[in-house]
């Protein structure tokens, strides 16, 4: 497993979130199509809480002692029991970087971790502690390409009465 590549390609995203987003404002920052979508502000409020709440503990637990049950997270009730559409994005902004930071220094100190060292989930069964590192470093870029596409969106909602065709289909 090259832990290199994904450890860097999650400090390029903890860079790269920061430039994508800034300048966004309130009304576009809290913009979903429908209410079963999140906004630009709600992934970045769950990107900072799983940094804290899942990835980090979960793998660090695996890695020390994979018999203890991870704690519980639910991500959907996160978002409104925590409130993400009051957040100041700024201010979560710098948060997840900060926690992606701590996440980064870290992973920068395991030089011969167990990766085959396997947590028993009671739902998903055996998962390896190589497993939750790549999963952390894909998870990134899940979000990344829900934020683009709210602002792919977004850009029809700024054009009323004009198409966004010419940029191509959202999705090919």
């Amino acid at each position: 497993m090259d832990t290199h590549a994904m450890i860097e390609r999650m400090d390029r995203f903890a860079r790269a979130l920061p430039a994508l987003v800034r300048g966004t404002g309130r009304d576009e920052a809290l913009y979903r199509p429908n209410d079963t979508t999140w906004s630009i502000l709600e992934i970045v409020c769950h990107l900072a809480d799983e940094e804290t709440d899942d990835f980090r503990p979960r793998l660090q637990r695996t890695l020390a002692d994979p018999q203890p049950e991870w704690d519980p997270i639910d991500p959907e009730a996160a978002a409104i029991t925590r409130r993400y559409r009051d957040a100041d994005l700024a201010e979560t902004i710098a948060r997840f970087v900060a926690e992606r930071q701590r996440s980064l220094t870290w992973l920068r100190t395991l030089h011969n971790a167990d990766w085959h060292r396997t947590y028993n989930h009671p739902r998903m069964g055996k998962v390896p502690a190589g497993d939750l590192l790549a999963a952390w470093s894909a998870h990134d870029a899940l979000h990344l390409r829900q934020i683009a596409k709210r602002q792919f969106e977004l850009a029809a909602v700024n054009a009323p009465g004009f198409d966004t065709a010419y940029a191509g289909k959202w999705g090919a």
